[in-house]
């Protein structure tokens, strides 16, 4: 398998705290990866690390081979707009736009045209098992059907990888389990690489392989089911 994104000796601290102690992982691409670790133990600091939203204090990170933690931040911000997507604890969707607008939103914001980004972020709904629900606002969603929404708007650009920071976290189990059946399932079918943070030993069976963090190191990796 090939190497997609690498940490190497990563260090972070948040003023005089660390939180990532030399953290090393490699992910492959195409896997679905689970970071495992109590609260505190810097598990979504290594995601933000990983996915160019932080820069570490040392050590490196690499996309693709390339040095991601060199790049200024407009190269990182590209990045992230064009080959990154996001999902998080509460869906962080724009109150003040539409479920539809808000899954296009990735798209208009690299410049694709209003009426196909709509299209296209229409094509989802049915998909989600969320038809008649494209004019919808978050206020007016259940938290499920806001975090689908979440996922489209994600997945919507065929990212090369997904970062999943407790995707699952504010929603309850049956909730939970459908959120990550739609997120395996398109992950797979689009060859998505997929880093998820998850405390739940239910949420990360879903992944091809576990990592703990624990005191901001990474231990060696177990993968599930062998």
């Amino acid at each position: 398998m090939t190497v997609l994104i690498e940490a190497r000796d990563v260090r972070f601290s948040f003023g005089n705290t660390p939180a990532l102690r030399g953290a090393t992982l490699a992910v492959e691409a195409g896997e679905i990866l689970a970071v495992m670790g109590p609260s505190g133990s810097g598990k979504s600091t290594l995601l933000h690390c990983l996915a160019g939203i932080l820069v570490p204090d040392s050590g490196e990170i690499r996309f693709g081979g390339t040095r991601l933690d060199t790049m200024n931040e407009t190269t990182r911000s590209t990045l992230r707009r064009s080959r990154f997507g996001f999902v998080f604890q509460f869906g962080q969707l724009v109150p003040e736009l539409t479920a539809a607008e808000n899954v296009a939103l990735p798209l208009l914001l690299g410049g694709e045209r209003r009426a196909p980004a709509l299209r296209r972020a229409h094509g989802w709904f049915e998909r989600l098992g969320l038809a008649g629900k494209p004019d919808r606002r978050s206020g007016e969603l259940s938290g499920g059907e806001a975090q689908r929404v979440a996922l489209a708007r994600a997945l919507v650009t065929r990212p090369e990888v997904l970062f999943a920071d407790e995707p699952t976290g504010a929603l309850d189990s049956l909730t939970g389990e459908q959120v990550m059946d739609l997120l395996v399932a398109v992950a797979r079918e689009q060859g998505t690489t997929v880093v998820l943070v998850t405390h739940e030993p239910r949420v990360a069976a879903y992944a091809d392989r576990e990592v703990i963090v624990r005191d901001g190191r990474v231990n060696a990796p177990d993968r599930i089911g062998s």
